[in-house]
């Protein structure tokens, strides 16, 4: 039996802790549907920035990500030990790096959102409905909530 209870609809603060626990464990559940099991979740965020933004500096990554410099380093030199980002001269300024995720670095960013996806959509099978609609407005609320 649970021990959570249901916010009443005044009550922000039990509102906002139960939205957060749960999205916790929603998206705990889903980082662990990925292509590469030994890939750090920082790790994939790196690849995953690459995928959707396109390539940047390590500055650039290092701001995006809200990691120093150094730390975006380390995770950039793993990567691209293991083939998943390569690193080039900048066109314009020779002194810069760019940093572009290459063929198996995208393989990569592609399966695990598959895998997502798949788990995402099996877990919406069990629902009603009426529940997936819900879902889908939870979404759209969720996703203006993150660009407030």
């Amino acid at each position: 039996m649970s021990t959570e209870r249901t916010p009443e609809p005044d009550d922000l603060s039990a509102a906002a802790s139960q939205l957060r626990i749960s999205t916790f464990r929603l998206a705990r559940r889903m980082r662990t549907q990925r292509a590469v099991d030994s890939m750090s979740d920082g790790q994939f965020a790196v690849l995953a920035a690459l995928w959707v933004h396109g390539p940047h500096t390590l500055g650039e990554l290092a701001e995006r990500e809200r990691v120093s410099a150094p730390s975006m380093n380390r995770t950039v030199n793993c990567l691209q030990d293991s083939g998943y980002i390569s690193r080039s001269a900048d066109e314009n300024d020779g002194r810069k790096v760019v940093i572009a995720l290459t063929d198996e670095g995208s393989r990569v960013v592609d399966e695990t959102a598959r895998r997502r996806d798949a788990w995402v959509e099996s877990a919406l099978a069990g629902l009603t409905a009426k529940e997936r609609a819900t879902m889908a407005r939870a979404a759209e609320i969720m996703q203006r909530m993150v660009t407030l």
